[in-house]
């Protein structure tokens, strides 16, 4: 499993560092960072022995760029679940359960993690094919940065890859567009389409689609076009 590691917005520079040292104590080495703080003595310092995964970190000004490649997207938060944004934030999985979902496949995987004080915004968590949470204690659920990261990467330090790939995040693409397009011919109440992607996209995030897989689905979904016109 070809997995890595986006910081969306760290910013502390010691944050920064911790996280490419727990990355090289687990054998991971793709680091981006989406406008990231900046990275002088304390980043160098923390990251200890990792100073040369820190040195060699993609940088990059958005998220797009930094998951463009990838198959699957999963963004960690410490909230799950708020009433104002449930269609978001829902289901989460526990890194144990996200590792059992992977199990077997093969392709990018990109882990996401937010700012250190507001975590991720409405567009981002959008992004997300699933979503994860690590299980803490309800009277201070918030993890720190590096420490959120050090659970997560322990998990996935061992999963097990396979010879199943997963489907190219392009045709992944077009399917949702496809989707959209679906929705707009059968009328489909406006104000309803958001949430309704989302949960499509949520749905086959944790499906861990196929190529194959992928162009069933769009064949599907041709056909239903064909039929309405």
């Amino acid at each position: 499993m070809d997995l890595r590691v986006v910081l969306v917005e760290p910013l502390y520079q010691g944050n920064v560092g911790s996280v490419a040292r727990v990355m090289k104590n687990f054998g991971f080495s793709d680091l981006v960072l989406v406008g990231p703080c900046k990275l002088e003595g304390e980043a160098r310092a923390m990251s200890s022995h990792a100073r040369d995964l820190l040195e060699n970190a993609k940088i990059v000004s958005s998220l797009s760029d930094a998951i463009e490649d990838s198959n699957i997207i999963i963004g960690t938060t410490g909230v799950s679940g708020l009433k104002f944004d449930e269609h978001l934030r829902v289901p989460a999985f526990s890194p144990r359960e996200i590792k059992q979902r992977l199990t077997g496949a093969s392709g990018k995987v990109a882990l996401l993690f937010g700012r250190e004080d507001q975590g991720f915004c409405r567009e981002e968590l959008g992004f997300c094919d699933m979503i994860m949470t690590i299980p803490t204690s309800e009277v201070y659920p918030v993890m720190n940065l590096s420490h959120a990261v050090a659970v997560v990467l322990y998990e996935m330090s061992n999963i097990e890859a396979g010879e199943l790939p997963l489907a190219d995040e392009f045709d992944v693409r077009l399917l949702h567009d496809h989707i959209a397009e679906v929705l707009d011919d059968i009328d489909y109440p406006e104000h309803k389409k958001e949430k309704t992607r989302l949960m499509m996209k949520r749905i086959f995030g944790r499906a861990c689609l196929l190529e194959r897989e992928v162009q069933t689905l769009r064949g599907i979904l041709r056909r239903i076009q064909q039929n309405l016109r």
